[in-house]
């Protein structure tokens, strides 16, 4: 079977972990930006850097959704806001003075969004359901990363079938693979398995079926395979982790002023 990428609107750097919470450099913006309030009707699109290190592109991309790729967090992470930022979307076009790495790209974004929109905000935490990710009984099965100098985190997803995943992690640590999990899940993932250093390893697992697929339904004219190891199933027996569903104090960003982005 044909394997092909997923179409991921988030561009994820675990780097942003720390400097999202530390201090941002005001420095680094993008020579030139435009937003642009999108023509298109379809479906929601997304944002993320695109090929080359100096561009930096939003497609038919809710405001709510350009805060969450800044700054790392789920939709509900976001408290407070006018009803504009969900139903409003915006073609974003954005463009570093020269090749920039993607963490300079991300602090530009943030920059960009707090000149552009006016985007003032205090950090909360807060209870709320969360999955804790902790060490199965048996310990990790993880594979540490080699390399001297370790890179960029990245996390490759791709799916076979619609519902057959496949997670390849090169040089990543756990707060950053935490977030990854989260994009996929209902709930915010907290990472509670006191593993520092970073990790190579593969994750093969099978979604769920959507809420409300009708029994004996198809996709793209076949009958769904649901056969393999759920997400919770595969984390045990493949890396030795577990997810946990429970309540827990989860970081969240208070919208004290936004504005609509101006075009230029």
């Amino acid at each position: 079977m044909t394997m092909h990428r997923i179409s991921v609107c988030l561009f994820f750097a675990a780097w942003l972990f720390a400097q999202s919470r530390g201090k941002i450099s005001p420095d680094l913006k993008f020579e030139v930006a435009s937003f642009k309030p999108s023509e298109a009707t379809g479906p929601g699109g997304g944002i993320r850097p695109a090929p080359g290190g100096q561009r930096y592109q939003a497609t038919n991309c809710p405001t709510r959704l350009m805060i969450q790729v800044a700054y790392r967090v789920k939709a509900e992470q976001i408290i407070g806001g006018p009803a504009w930022l969900d139903t409003d979307r915006y073609d974003m076009e954005a463009k570093a003075e020269k090749p920039s790495t993607p963490e300079e790209l991300h602090v530009m974004l943030i920059n960009l969004l707090v000149e552009r929109m006016q985007l003032k905000f205090h950090r909360q935490q807060r209870e709320m359901p969360i999955y804790a990710l902790t060490l199965d009984k048996g310990g990790p099965k993880l594979t540490p990363h080699q390399s001297a100098n370790a890179g960029e985190p990245w996390i490759d997803l791709r799916t076979e079938r619609f519902l057959h995943v496949s997670m390849k992690a090169t040089s990543s640590g756990m707060d950053y693979f935490a977030f990854r999990l989260a994009q996929m899940l209902d709930r915010p993932v907290v990472n509670l398995t006191k593993l520092g250093g970073e990790y190579d390893f593969a994750l093969d697992f099978t979604r769920e079926l959507p809420l409300g697929f009708p029994e004996g339904g198809k996709i793209n004219g076949e009958e769904p395979d649901t056969s393999g190891p759920t997400i919770y199933e595969a984390l045990r027996s493949q890396l030795g982790l577990q997810l946990k569903a429970q309540k827990g104090p989860v970081d969240v960003i208070v919208i004290d002023h936004v504005e609509k982005p101006t075009e230029n």
